[in-house]
């Protein structure tokens, strides 16, 4: 696959079947996520897996989150966050590991875990599988964070659901650049 055809083609995929990505195509997947753009050699990413059992974990750790917030939720709403790990059989977590710097903000090295989030994203396309990038409450939840072992300064860029696409591809609109470019010449 030609790199500018995978830019153009990318799509999120929130219907994720087997199999998902393992072996070699998934660690070239992580060698792609290690290439974003990264000031001072500072490496501010950290990635968390959760395939098979862990998927059941973490969709536990969802719903102990929620009943930390609400006492009063319904099990029907629990069993909902329990399965919202389900939705794929492979999960990465992005984690930004947010260091003190003189010359590179926070900001910065967040973007650079966003970055390689979405390196993660393509590199799964170019491999031959599909993804979708959640984030939601999940993702800023202190009972959730406590439980991936973030630290304080880590800000958790959101999970990578991946997988196999199950139907047809949505498709993509087609955007007018002049509604987002401005040209100074």
């Amino acid at each position: 696959m030609q790199a500018i055809e995978l830019l153009l083609n990318r799509n999120s995929h929130p219907r994720l079947t087997e199999p998902y990505p393992q072996g070699q195509p998934l660690e070239r997947m992580y060698r792609a996520a290690l290439r974003a753009p990264d000031h001072a050699g500072l490496k501010p990413w950290r990635f968390i897996e959760f395939s098979g059992t862990g998927l059941a974990a973490l969709g536990e750790i969802y719903a102990e989150a929620r009943q930390q917030r609400d006492a009063s939720t319904d099990v029907e709403e629990l069993n909902k966050l329990r399965m919202m790990a389900q939705r794929a059989p492979m999960i990465i977590a992005v984690v930004a590991k947010i260091q003190q710097h003189p010359k590179v903000p926070a900001s910065e090295q967040l973007l650079s875990a966003g970055c390689a989030a979405h390196a993660l994203l393509l590199a799964a396309e170019a491999e031959g599988f599909a993804g979708i990038w959640r984030s939601g409450w999940v993702c800023f939840d202190q009972h959730v964070r406590a439980a991936l072992k973030l630290a304080e300064s880590d800000e958790l860029v959101g999970f990578i659901y991946l997988g196999t696409p199950a139907g047809r591809r949505k498709p993509l609109p087609d955007l007018a650049l002049d509604d987002f470019v401005e040209r100074w010449v």
